[in-house]
């Protein structure tokens, strides 16, 4: 299996920011774990979101996953400070069209096929959510294990295997570029 990561060209200068940065977290919890939110995905993403679960690895940057009543549907995390994935997260505001900050041209990288918006995660670290997919699956990656963007190379074939492409992109992949008329 090859593992590939691509960066679009400002992502390189914020990975600089990034190490430097690597010492600075935050927490919300009491118990010093950030509190977690369970997505409240519809029926058919529930469904993905149910095969993506059990896809997911043991094991993301060498964290064991967490197991236990109290982890909220929807949700996966590994290590302490957690790696916590989320599925079925709406779109983020900057990808949604007509939203305050909306960036189609935001940071992004492409890990194994599965293509992920680059975004600061409040307290420190990284939050990346998955585009060009039908569902969308946030991840969030605490400073400590920067570079931030090593855990999705665990996750790539758990998410490409289970969350299909947007149709455009399914096009895309299947006859090298969009539709005419796209």
């Amino acid at each position: 299996m090859s593992r590939t990561v691509r960066f679009s060209g400002t992502v390189l200068a914020a990975s600089a920011v990034l190490l430097a940065l690597a010492g600075c977290t935050a927490a919300d919890g009491a118990d010093g774990a950030a509190a977690v939110v369970a997505p409240a995905p519809d029926a058919a993403a529930a469904e993905v979101c149910d095969a993506v679960d059990a896809a997911l690895p043991e094991r993301v940057e060498g964290q064991a996953r967490a197991d236990g009543a109290d982890i909220p549907a929807y949700v996966a995390m590994w290590g302490d400070p957690a790696i916590v994935l989320r599925c079925g997260v709406p779109l983020p505001l900057v990808l949604t069209p007509g939203e305050e900050g909306y960036d189609p041209l935001a940071d992004a990288v492409d890990v194994n096929g599965v293509s992920w918006l680059l975004e600061d995660a409040p307290g420190g670290g990284k939050l990346f959510t998955t585009t060009h997919r039908t569902v969308h699956v946030e991840v969030s990656v605490p400073a400590a294990y920067a570079p931030e963007v090593n855990p999705l190379v665990d996750l790539a074939e758990a998410i490409a295997g289970q969350v299909p492409l947007d149709e455009l992109y399914a096009q895309e992949e299947l006859y090298g570029a969009p539709p005419a008329g796209s």
